[in-house]
């Protein structure tokens, strides 16, 4: 496994992470799949942001990726992010996403950010369980915030002061 900061050359890999997700399991919010050309802006994005985006390798294929992003738009918010990592459904159960959350911790803090956030969906006991483990708290909760695949969908919300 290598750990390294994403290329504009990972895209389709991410794309299709995502995608995954999207079309499978209700840790992403979304319906409708991410185009290429919605990839490139949001990799352009992140990049002049300067948040970062880390990719997993295994056998030069993209296992997984990890990033944070812009929490709230107001100014007093700059030092909390919120993070998102996903790991290709054929590299799961394999620690990938334990090593990627703790690597994007330490991206944030060497960044000055003060708190990380997560928001999970209620049933994703796998993913509440690593944050837990990396010392996460449950913040919050907000019952019914989403509806996907036919059901109502309850949003966990995960903080870690960094």
């Amino acid at each position: 496994m290598n750990l390294r900061k994403a290329s504009i050359g990972d895209l389709p890999s991410i794309r299709d992470i995502y995608n995954e997700a999207i079309r499978n399991t209700t840790a992403v919010y979304e319906y409708e799949e991410f185009t290429d050309a919605y990839m490139k802006s949001w990799f352009i994005e992140k990049t002049e942001k300067k948040n970062p985006i880390l990719v997993m390798e295994s056998e030069g294929e993209v296992a997984g990726f990890a990033t944070y992003g812009t929490f709230r738009q107001r100014a007093a918010y700059q030092f909390t992010a919120e993070h998102s990592l996903y790991v290709h459904a054929s590299f799961q159960r394999q620690g990938i996403g334990k090593q990627l959350l703790i690597s994007i911790m330490e991206e944030a803090k060497s960044n000055k950010i003060h708190t990380l956030i997560g928001g999970i969906d209620a049933s994703n006991i796998v993913s509440l369980a690593m944050h837990k483990e990396a010392g996460f708290i449950q913040s919050g909760l907000i019952k019914e915030a989403a509806f996907k695949f036919d059901r109502w969908l309850d949003l966990v919300f995960m903080q870690k002061i960094l």
